[in-house]
């Protein structure tokens, strides 16, 4: 990949940025004046209820430009300019349909038939399970991505047949990991951009500017989001912005062929997803073994442990931010070897 066009993924950051801060305040107003609002968890921090009612589903703010840039840049192709190839589309079209997915979960969890709770669990994760089995097969049989790389190992190592459930669960772990980290002011977007950034540096290291022009496209518009999104909070991204965002970063590990180093670069909603595993089962074994559900964390997710603990909400995120931006490098650096 050329400078030119390193220059260029770094241009389309910017002017996605600009687009979705332009596009954010009317955003903002609309779900301000359809008093699209936040529910809070009853059993949540007590110092959440404060957000109660704050517009969410923002995740539209990042979809739409990202989507406007990725269309028009791949329209101008057809006058003979080369910015973004087809294969974005495959990216593109599963943040559309996750979000789509999210949308309806965030509006039955506001105005639908189950407020204050959204889609059923085992409805929203057949869905999930769904799109991503036919994002699998669009990923091995069309776009023919060989297998995976991983680090230590010289070559691909092919998976076969058995590469379509690997990226469908890929795809659905990364989607529901970053939905559980959204939870504090800030955090799912500053760990998706950092993830999105790494991810499109891996793309520069292998030559794939087309995607690693998609990733920075949607980093700005995160950069742009988080504009509103930082403590204290002006608008939520909702399950429409983590749901597409975790799935479109599932499939760009993918189409690199690093999602080994996922798990690395994205460890702290891995940690997050964990502590609930833990903690769900820790209780539900101790409630049968000793008749009182016991707990190992104050609160899961971990964030709320750590709030529960005595830090800020500002000082989790920007901890684990910390974190995220360490484990991004090791992982790209494991790319490497």
């Amino acid at each position: 990949m050329t400078h030119t066009s390193a220059a260029l993924a770094l241009t389309l950051a910017g002017l996605s940025f600009m687009l979705t801060i332009i596009w954010g305040a009317p955003l903002l107003r609309l779900l301000r004046y359809f008093k699209i609002g936040k529910m809070i968890r009853v059993e949540g921090p007590q110092r959440h209820f404060t957000k109660l009612g704050t517009p969410t589903m923002g995740g539209v703010m990042i979809i739409m430009p990202v989507t406007m840039v990725t269309i028009l840049l791949n329209a101008v192709s057809l006058i003979g300019l080369k910015i973004l190839g087809l294969s974005v589309l495959l990216p593109m079209g599963t943040m559309l349909v996750y979000a789509f997915l999210g949308a309806i979960d965030d509006w039955e969890g506001i105005r639908g038939s189950r407020f204050g709770q959204g889609m059923k669990a085992r409805t929203k994760f057949a869905i999930q399970v769904l799109f991503a089995l036919l994002i699998a097969v669009t990923l091995r049989y069309f776009l023919e991505v060989p297998g995976i790389f991983i680090p230590g190992i010289k070559g691909v190592v092919s998976l076969g047949i058995w590469y379509v459930p690997f990226a469908a669960f890929i795809i659905v772990s990364s989607t529901n990991a970053i939905n559980f980290t959204d939870g504090l002011d800030g955090m799912a977007g500053l760990i998706t951009a950092t993830a999105f950034v790494a991810y499109g540096g891996i793309a520069i290291l292998q030559s794939q500017s087309f995607l690693a022009r998609f990733c920075f496209t949607v980093v700005g518009a995160i950069f742009a989001f988080l504009w509103f999104n930082v403590h204290p909070a002006q608008l939520f991204m909702g399950d429409t912005g983590s749901l597409s965002l975790g799935a479109t970063l599932g499939v760009v590990a993918l189409m690199t062929g690093q999602a080994a180093v996922l798990p690395i670069i994205v460890i702290v909603p891995v940690s997050i997803v964990l502590s609930v595993i833990i903690q769900t089962t820790y209780f539900k074994y101790t409630r049968w073994r000793y008749g009182k559900g016991r707990r190992v964390f104050k609160m899961a997710p971990l964030h709320h442990h750590f709030e529960l603990s005595g830090w800020s909400e500002t000082q989790v995120v920007q901890r684990f931010w910390l974190i995220t931006l360490m484990a991004a490098m090791i992982g790209v650096a494991l790319v490497e070897v």
